[in-house]
């Protein structure tokens, strides 16, 4: 009897599957447009974000596949149960998941040819998927073009693993040329070498292009024991374009991976084998197993971490609303806290008693952490080398090292929103200052200070000009002030006193620089001159958006930088004379008008010692308060910011304030208070 029965389940299970295999192709060809491709091209062309998660092949070929496998799995799935109730049924769920992934390929489409955002856009979206889904149901040519189109995703992999810039680190092939010939009875000087992130110069320029000595004092230190390459400029605003240049001495040529693989040349191959190398690197990986071993940091998070910042990437693609799909966004310094580092020697705290040296020596990034450790002196010439995403988005520390969280989508142009933009970069960079200030005691107290050669630097800048703000080629031609000229610092073994050398620098002169101070020649031809032996007779800088092109900017802006025309055009602070002012020492009234905080319920329950103050506070008005309007935000009775309510963003927020001043902060249970300022400065207390 069971044998009798057998042919008739295999031919329902045959009919079944016949029925549903066009169905699955159909699926998969749409999931492949909306999610596979998107996912892939923007991560094939960031290969920095897996070295930065320290992803290896296997991982990366995992997250592949889940970019590929599940979804179209899954919906498929869940529509084929519904043939449990029915042909129709069957159909009519079929239609509707075609016509919304239909809708989602129209959203990503629509910002790329359309004007609207936000609901008009998601309307036509949805328009555009039932539109697609009649034609489906009409016309038997859409649901064959969709089964040839399911060899999409297939293809659309092939290119990610063979052909994009992230296959270097999927297929990474060990190549070098060796390290550099020593010249014979050299001394070989240690080599210490920070490379800073998104650091413009005119962020440290005081008056008169100096170092703002009192807000970063450090580094005014620094210049003062160096010499200044103050016309320094990096060679481009994209860190896997800018760092290679800067470590093999050559101009970008094609768009390749940050890797050993693409560049074999580079200075970790060329000290290899004189040098001892203790390299900590961020988002590249030029200094190959063989000379470097590889070293986990606390931003590895394996697959679990890549599968929840690919999710965000995708709710980005997918949004109806202009979000950058820039991996580079989501990039944070874990702390010495989160690595589980072992506790290094405490240390005399600084004079300043209001600097946490304990939270501090907790906040500090774990690579920045391990860098310290190992400035030690040694029998061998050593490279310590650091590539620290400081003071780089995203903008999370205050500069005791105190860190405070940030709401997601925070956006960082438009009124408002770039001047808090700008006034968060600077207080990061003021903890990095403080980094550096680490960085120089370790040296000196270690011993190391005096015969190294010490090198500090940023890949490249950033601007924040209202409407051009980040590192692309609109911000390029209308601040390249900000964009492309970074701080550059390079102590001689021995030098004490400070230099300034105005020299038409570009970071392709790095390496050669570098190399002639370490008595070690470079066996490939570089762009990049020795300083200060040769110079530069042009005075306009090369500077690369795309690695095949380059952009001449006019040397000129250099005295733009110095003499502050370059910086950003912002409004001033609203009310300055309010800050720090006692509630209870102003006019104030009641207002009845609501008033939204995102984290107000961080106020009621704050450990300073933990690391973290609710220090950013933001959130959204009603329409009645007009575009404009101050709002007070006061902690504990006294006025910490004072800000403009500005037009909504996609969330709804209608205002952004960083209260900088930590000590309004108190553990325990605090106050948040918000007020509307009148023109007479008479305070209306908001309703929260």
């Amino acid at each position: 009897m069971a044998e009798a029965a057998t042919p008739p389940a295999r031919g329902r299970l045959s009919r079944w599957w016949r029925a549903e295999l066009p169905t699955f192709l159909e699926i998969v060809a749409l999931c492949g447009l909306v999610i596979t491709q998107p996912l892939l091209d923007v991560t094939g062309r960031s290969p920095d974000f897996f070295l930065f998660y320290g992803a290896g092949p296997v991982e990366i070929l995992l997250l592949v596949a889940a970019f590929t496998v599940p979804i179209p799995v899954l919906v498929w799935g869940i529509g084929a149960l519904t043939r449990l109730i029915g042909p129709g049924v069957r159909g009519v769920v079929h239609t509707v998941s075609l016509g919304l992934l239909l809708a989602a390929l129209a959203i990503q489409v629509g910002k790329h040819l359309l004007p609207w955002r936000g609901l008009p856009l998601a309307l036509v979206a949805l328009l555009v998927g039932a539109v697609g889904a009649y034609a489906y149901r009409r016309w038997r040519a859409a649901g064959q073009l969709l089964r040839i189109a399911a060899a999409g995703p297939l293809v659309f992999v092939l290119l990610f693993v063979f052909a994009s810039p992230a296959s270097a680190v999927v297929l990474p092939a060990e190549r070098g040329s060796g390290p550099g010939a020593a010249h014979e009875s050299a001394s070989h000087p240690p080599v210490v070498m920070l490379v800073l992130d998104e650091l413009p110069l005119v962020s440290l320029l005081g008056e008169g292009g100096t170092i703002d000595a009192t807000r970063f004092p450090n580094f005014a230190a620094l210049a003062g024991g160096s010499t200044w390459y103050r016309n320094a400029t990096g060679v481009s605003g994209w860190t896997p374009y800018a760092l290679p240049a800067m470590l093999t001495g050559r101009y970008p040529s094609s768009a390749r991976a940050p890797h050993y693989s693409q560049y074999p040349d580079n200075l970790f191959t060329l000290l290899g084998g004189t040098y001892d190398l203790k390299v900590q690197e961020s988002i590249s990986q030029l200094c190959p197993p063989s000379e470097c071993a590889r070293r986990e940091t606390p931003v590895r998070g394996g697959l679990p971490v890549l599968l929840r910042e690919s999710a965000g990437l995708l709710r980005q693609i997918v949004s109806p609303v202009d979000v950058p799909d820039d991996p580079e966004s989501s990039y944070r310094e874990a702390t010495r806290q989160e690595a589980e580092l072992e506790e290094l020697e405490q240390q005399p705290p600084p004079t300043d008693p209001r600097f946490r040296w304990g939270e501090l020596d907790v906040n500090q990034p774990a690579r920045f952490t391990q860098f310290l450790a190992d400035l030690r002196p040694a029998e061998r010439p050593t490279l310590h080398f650091l590539h620290l995403l400081m003071p780089h988005t995203p903008w999370n520390y205050l500069p005791s090292g105190m860190r405070y969280d940030s709401p997601p989508g925070m956006p960082n142009d438009g009124d408002g929103w770039v001047e808090l933009a700008r006034q968060r970069h600077l207080l990061q960079l003021g903890y990095t200052d403080r980094l550096i200030g680490e960085t120089l005691r370790t040296l000196r107290e270690s011993g190391l200070y005096d015969d190294a050669l010490v090198v500090v630097t940023a890949d490249h800048g950033l601007s924040f000009t209202p409407g051009v703000q980040g590192r692309g080629r609109a911000s390029i031609d209308r601040a390249p002030g900000e964009v492309a000229w970074v701080p550059l610092f390079v102590k001689e073994p021995g030098q004490r006193d400070g230099r300034v050398d105005d020299r038409n620098w570009e970071h392709v002169d790095l390496l050669p620089t570098i190399a002639d101070r370490a008595q070690v020649s470079i066996p490939w031809q570089v762009d990049g001159l020795v300083a200060p032996d040769a110079t530069r007779e042009r005075s306009e800088k090369r500077f690369h958006d795309q690695p095949t092109f380059a952009l001449q900017l006019p040397g000129d802006t250099f005295a733009d930088v110095l003499s502050g025309a370059a910086r950003p055009k912002l409004p001033a602070p609203p009310s300055p004379e309010l800050i720090g002012r006692r509630v209870t020492d102003l006019r104030v009234s009641d207002d009845r008008t609501g008033v939204s905080v995102i984290n107000r319920a961080a106020f009621d329950n704050i450990d300073p010692n933990g690391g973290r103050l609710p220090a950013l506070v933001c959130g959204t008005v009603p329409d009645s308060v007009p575009t404009g309007a101050r709002i007070a935000v006061a902690v504990n009775g006294r006025i910490g910011a004072v800000v403009p309510v500005v037009d909504p963003d996609k969330n709804g927020r209608r205002f952004g304030a960083l209260v900088s001043d930590e000590s309004l902060f108190v553990p325990g249970a605090n106050k948040l208070e918000l007020f509307l300022v009148n023109d007479g400065g008479e305070l209306r207390r908001l309703r929260l």
